[in-house]
């Protein structure tokens, strides 16, 4: 090849190789172009979209919890903000200061390696949750990194023990599982709001862009209930179980006017603020979850049955000799032979055999009907999570021994805040209320006339004369007021029918008699010893809680107390 031929190849290859620079200059400058200026499928919108992914996150801003108040605005469950610790466990794993980060979390030296390696795959984990600001703090002051913080509020209940059954509480999320947080999550808990933010390539945020979704948060929610009497009935309750050896214990105090709820104490009862030995029979609220057999505090509502049948009065006497009755093969005796009394001294005697005469010549119909509208059987209508109905038995064909046994409150079965709202209709006047576990205005009262308020009265004068001197119930007698009520004692149900040595012991009382303004159940499980029954158990502590209620309503007393009245509340056994 001549000298002239490789000069013109050589220019030639010259321009091929400067003409595909400068189309790859050219392809460079158009991807440029395509990707931060042109507005295509892959340009800038797509860039923006991938650096957002890499650096844009959102956050959840955690919504405060309303606040639950007694009726006097007092506080009974508050949020407090505290901050959880989390970690990505693909950044911590491994790092040589896990000892030390261990040690300021107070877990084992093993423990933390063990969790890292139960979430290996994952980019989350808690290290400690809802800690007080201050050991988060020490926590962070350590710069371990891939730790992180998050701020969130715990629950707190100001009452303690003393509410918790009926308050409730929340799980470590902040979500209602027990009481009325559970029965009001929707309505306390809020939305949470959400913001964003810019973090750099170690996770940590750099720059908020700002609000994306604002907080709302929860709403307040102010219960009937006066934590004063709170604080009595639970003293009183825990009282009551260590004098008596009970095993378990409920009172519950209503508004006999409003059906509002002012106290309910259960025994036993739990820290909400300190659940490490908590049980389920400890978060029972036991006077709108537990049924039991209300025994002889149904006899008031048959002697109801007997005055609504036209063929009795509260002075019609009744033949209770020779102090037994038989009843099929039953043989229903009293304590002793009381001979020809009255129909109020029945109730004031808690005649069995009195109640078995009455109930075999009306029959069991008049008795069922009365418990139906009186509300046995029926829920109350708090909206209490596990609310119990009780049981008023329909049975096609009853035997005399069934319509007797019904008469005097067995082989049905009732919730203690049941059997108040029973005889707030004694107390107001034939009126049957509405129950309310919230406070309620006077505007939203409802209540159901279920008995003629001639009756309602002669059966509240029979219920003062069960306090009397000759009643079955004068321990509950308050000094300086008059008061009302009924004894009750229970056989407990076992395997092989009831059981001879075990019983539940009841006082229903309210208080004044001339104008009740609340009702008060109290219901000793299983108490220990010679004093087991209604009246030696259950109405001395009556006495004690109608007392204090009757000074923190500011009634005033209506009669001077006798000396040996105030001695018996002075000691105040049980």
């Amino acid at each position: 090849m001549s000298k002239a031929a490789k000069v013109s190849v050589q220019s030639w290859r010259a321009y091929v190789v400067i003409a595909m620079l400068v189309m790859m200059f050219l392809a460079l400058v158009g991807r440029v172009l395509s990707l931060q200026v042109l507005d295509s499928g892959r340009g800038v919108e797509f860039l923006k979209r991938q650096g957002d992914m890499r650096m844009l996150r959102t956050a959840e801003l955690p919504a405060y919890r309303g606040l639950i108040t007694d009726r006097r605005g007092e506080p009974l469950a508050v949020s407090t903000p505290v901050i959880s610790l989390w970690a990505n466990p693909k950044v911590l794993k491994g790092s040589d200061r896990l000892p030390e980060l261990a040690a300021a979390l107070d877990l084992g030296p093993g423990e933390l390696e063990d969790r890292l390696s139960r979430y290996s795959g994952r980019q989350f984990m808690y290290l400690r949750r809802h800690l007080i600001p201050d050991q988060a703090r020490d926590v962070l002051a350590l710069n371990i990194p891939g730790v992180r913080a998050e701020r969130e509020y715990r629950r707190f209940y100001p009452a303690g023990e003393v509410a918790a059954q009926l308050v409730g509480m929340t799980n470590v999320d902040g979500e209602g599982v027990a009481g009325l947080e559970l029965a009001y999550d929707e309505w306390l808990r809020g939305h949470a709001g959400k913001k964003r933010y810019i973090k750099d390539l170690h996770g940590d945020a750099v720059r908020d862009i700002g609000v994306v979704e604002p907080v709302r948060p929860g709403r307040n929610l102010q219960l009937s209930i006066d934590l004063r009497l709170q604080y009595l009935l639970h003293r009183e309750l825990n009282r009551a179980v260590k004098v008596t050896g009970a095993e378990a214990g409920v009172i519950v105090t209503i508004d006999s006017q409003t059906g509002e709820v002012l106290a309910s104490a259960s025994y036993p009862d739990f820290n909400p603020n300190n659940r490490s030995t908590v049980t389920m029979s400890q978060t029972r609220n036991r006077a709108l979850t537990d049924v039991f057999e209300p025994g002889s505090t149904m006899k008031p509502l048959t002697l109801v049955a007997a005055l609504e049948s036209g063929r009795y009065d509260t002075t019609t006497l009744i033949d209770t000799s020779p102090g037994r009755i038989r009843v099929g093969r039953k043989v229903l005796p009293d304590p002793r032979n009381y001979g020809e009394i009255t129909l109020s001294r029945v109730v004031e005697k808690s005649s069995q055999v009195g109640i078995t005469k009455i109930a075999l010549d009306i029959g069991h119909e008049p008795v069922w009907d009365v418990f139906n509208r009186f509300g046995l059987g029926q829920a109350t209508a708090t909206g209490f999570p596990g609310e119990s109905s009780g049981l008023l038995p329909q049975r096609p064909k009853w035997r005399p021994i069934e319509q007797v046994t019904l008469a005097f409150g067995y082989g049905l079965t009732a919730t203690p805040l049941q059997i108040a709202r029973a005889y707030a209709v004694f107390a107001n006047g034939g009126l049957l209320p509405e129950l309310s576990l919230l406070q309620r205005e006077a505007v939203d009262v409802r209540s159901e006339r279920v008995v003629d308020a001639q009756i309602a009265a002669k059966v509240r004068n029979v219920l003062h004369e069960v306090t009397g001197s000759q009643g079955t119930a004068r321990k509950a007698r308050v000094p300086g007021y008059e008061v009302g009520g009924k004894t009750g004692t229970v056989h407990k149900v076992g395997a092989g029918g009831y059981l001879d040595d075990q019983y539940v012991a009841l006082f229903v009382g309210m208080a004044p008699i001339e104008d009740p303004r609340f009702v008060s159940v109290v219901v000793l499980d299983r108490p220990k010893g010679d004093n087991y029954g209604g009246g030696s158990a259950a109405a001395p502590v009556f006495a004690r809680v109608a007392a204090e209620t009757l000074r923190l309503l500011g009634v005033a007393p209506s009669l001077e107390a006798p000396e040996e009245m105030l001695a018996v509340a002075a000691g105040g056994g049980a």
